[in-house]
């Protein structure tokens, strides 16, 4: 199991205080009762999140509890603007979402490389006492303060970025799946659990093209109510575009469990249920022929009693149905058409 994987950190940010302004009169050799010249202070520095698409994980974060920025500089004679305080840039994967954490508010997203947000403003710089100048008073000696940085404590949450999700309860067959059609290496137990935090896998496809598949934690009943790990498992099927439901052929009811996992979908967010869907029945190889087939005629007529949900029967043991199922992914992924209105 990979315990680097971090996928949610609070943290206190702490942005710049904004620099003063200057009160500041004209002197020189020439003018010895010149008027203001004070400049304006610099704006605190920011906290900042910038999206890299080299990072997988929040782990940098999460012993990182206090993120101050510096504050900005003190505005000087002859208009000079104060020094800006140096922002605190926070690197992040994609597929980060930003939280306020005491309301829980989701206040912005980092999806892109190189995307930045500023999740904390600096203060502003004051202004010096040259703004202050009026046909009444021509030498003000007075400026304004910086405005104060800001404190507040941020969650930040990732929700792994991948086009395929592979939802099933545990032990159904996921990892040993995504390690046979990508080059990912989960770990692989006849035990419920063994996957903790989601294994993202390239599948390479015809011709060089490529999606990536995401092996997310097992669901279990109940999962929406947060038993078992199942909400964080939720939160990332959140993001994949098709999901890929996995039901081992020894299953005592396949229509029953693919309902259950439906409904898990359905309590934790409802528009789970609009996205493109595919079916897999695993752990094929354990079947002879003629259960297969009698599988394959009774499944294909109950399915069909709505709308046509694709269905492949797979084993990743022995690489049966596999160059298909990814046929049926690829051509998903490329197809416009929304899909399930159930």
């Amino acid at each position: 199991m990979d315990t680097n994987f971090v996928d949610y950190v609070k943290i206190c940010c702490r942005s710049g205080k904004g620099g003063g302004g200057s009160v500041h009169l004209h002197r020189s050799k020439l003018t010895a009762k010149g008027g203001p010249d004070g400049g304006d202070g610099g704006r605190g520095g920011h906290i900042i999140l910038r999206g890299n698409k080299q990072f997988w994980t929040l782990i940098h974060l999460k012993y990182r509890k206090h993120v101050i920025a510096e504050d900005g500089g003190s505005g000087g004679s002859a208009r000079m603007t104060g020094k800006e305080g140096k922002d605190e840039i926070l690197e992040v994967p994609l597929g980060t979402i930003i939280k306020d954490a005491e309301t829980g508010e989701i206040e912005g997203e980092v999806s892109e490389d190189g995307q930045e947000i500023i999740i904390v403003p600096g203060g502003r710089g004051g202004l010096g006492n040259d703004h202050f100048k009026s046909s009444t008073n021509q030498t003000p000696r007075y400026a304004q303060p910086g405005e104060d940085g800001r404190v507040e404590w941020k969650i930040l949450e990732l929700k792994v970025l991948a086009d395929v999700g592979l939802v099933g309860f545990p032990n159904a067959g996921k990892s040993t799946l995504l390690s046979v059609v990508s080059a990912a290496k989960p770990e692989i137990a006849n035990y419920p659990f063994t996957t903790l935090v989601p294994n993202l896998g390239i599948v390479k496809y015809r011709d060089y093209k490529s999606f990536v598949m995401a092996d997310i934690p097992g669901i279990i009943e109940g999962a929406h109510e947060g038993k078992g790990i199942g909400l964080r498992f939720l939160r990332h099927i959140e993001r994949n575009s098709t999901l890929l439901f996995l039901i081992p052929a020894d299953t005592n009811d396949i229509i029953k469990e693919y309902k259950i996992l439906l409904n898990e979908l359905d309590q934790f967010n409802p528009e789970l249920l609009h996205k493109k869907r595919i079916v897999a029945i695993s752990k094929c190889d354990m079947l002879d022929e003629e259960l297969l087939a009698e599988m394959k005629k009774d499944l294909n007529k109950r399915f069909k009693e709505k709308k046509t949900v694709p269905l492949h029967y797979i084993s990743a043991q022995s690489g049966q149905g596999i160059v298909e199922l990814k046929d049926e992914i690829w051509k998903q992924l490329n197809s416009k058409e929304n899909s399930f209105d159930y």
